[in-house]
């Protein structure tokens, strides 16, 4: 259907024609044997803009995680993340295959403190205990709704943890949205943290490619495990390029994608008895829950809904994410909250 309107994610977004011809017109070369310029570019151009001393372009933001647990942990290790983090629940048990770590899951909705941290931290002299190496914090949190961890709350995390010995890192993969929803620039908020992930796939608008930063000789051992594990790609400058362009061009615009995600939820907690906190739309994902008492559950309105042209996704049994980004329009999420209440109170 040509006219749909696809809200499952910011991912499904098409390269438009500015950075088609970007795509097209990159300098290439062969990245494993680090001779692709565009990506050198790219790689540099993030590291300044993330704090950070070096940079490694990835194929995905998944890769990106999974190294960046090899990276900082070792076999047997625990990592402390909040509950319902993208890399305990939607990466395939990755963390356990690729990096034998388990994931000690804490807090709620998408935020824990430093204090919780703390009780989270496994005592290293009972030998029974698995060793907490890592602390992740994943800013804006899918799962939660996109919202935005409090750079104050993010201080006082890192601080504990280095007071604990762990190291720490950020899955960013949509920090440019917590950037334009905070007004802290990218840098600022990557700066308590040893590595840091983003994505260009996830809001910017390019076909794929993610990127950790960090000091030199992390960014070192990333790129071994990259090679491990099939990352390394060739001419894929012509990914980088995307990534610029999105860079230039797209990353302002992140706050229509934000305000057109306020006005599809409020539309929808003003007409139909939807379980959703306001509070919590922050950035551009919209996550509201299906009362007890509707006969059908969330898997059965999102195919209701794409019967009529919208795109959504089934989240849970009653749970439904909705994303907003470059490729709808205001009207177009003004649409869709009218569908989804019209089929949820019919």
């Amino acid at each position: 259907m040509s006219d749909r309107i696809d809200l499952r994610s910011d991912t499904v977004t098409r390269p438009g024609t500015g950075m088609r011809a970007a795509m097209a017109e990159a300098e290439v070369g062969d990245d494993q044997y680090g001779e692709d310029p565009t990506t050198n570019r790219l790689q540099a151009r993030c590291a300044e803009l993330l704090g950070k001393e070096a940079a490694l372009w990835l194929p995905t933001g998944t890769m990106a995680n999974q190294v960046a647990l090899r990276t900082l942990t070792r076999p047997g290790d625990e990592v402390v993340a909040c509950r319902e983090s993208h890399a305990a629940w939607h990466e395939l048990g990755g963390a356990a295959a690729n990096a034998g770590v388990q994931i000690h899951e804490i807090g709620q909705g998408g935020r824990f403190d430093s204090e919780q941290l703390r009780q989270a931290v496994k005592p290293r002299n009972f030998p029974i205990f698995p060793t907490t190496t890592l602390v992740e914090v994943e800013n804006t949190h899918n799962r939660a709704g996109g919202v935005v961890v409090p750079q104050q709350e993010v201080l006082q995390i890192c601080e504990v943890a280095r007071e604990l010995g762990l190291a720490t890192f950020l899955d960013g993969a949509r920090l440019w949205n917590a950037s334009v929803a905070s007004g802290l620039t990218v840098a600022e908020l990557a700066a308590p943290f040893d590595l840091v992930a983003v994505a260009f796939s996830k809001g910017l608008g390019a076909p794929g490619g993610s990127l950790l930063a960090g000091a030199k000789p992390l960014i070192q051992t990333a790129a071994r495990h990259r090679q491990r594990l099939g990352g390394a790609m060739r001419q894929n400058g012509i990914f980088s390029a995307a990534a610029l362009y999105a860079l230039d061009f797209n990353r302002q615009r992140l706050a229509e994608d934000h305000a057109n995600a306020r006005v599809l939820a409020e539309l929808l907690v003003s007409g139909a008895p939807v379980q959703l906190d306001l509070s919590t739309v922050q950035s551009n994902i919209v996550v509201f829950h299906l009362p007890p008492a509707l006969a059908f559950d969330a898997p059965a309105l999102c195919a209701r809904a794409r019967e009529q042209g919208v795109l959504v996704n089934a989240f849970g049994p009653r749970t439904v994410r909705a994303v907003t980004h470059l490729d709808v329009t205001g009207s177009q999420c003004r649409r869709a909250a009218e569908v989804l209440r019209e089929l949820i109170v019919s």
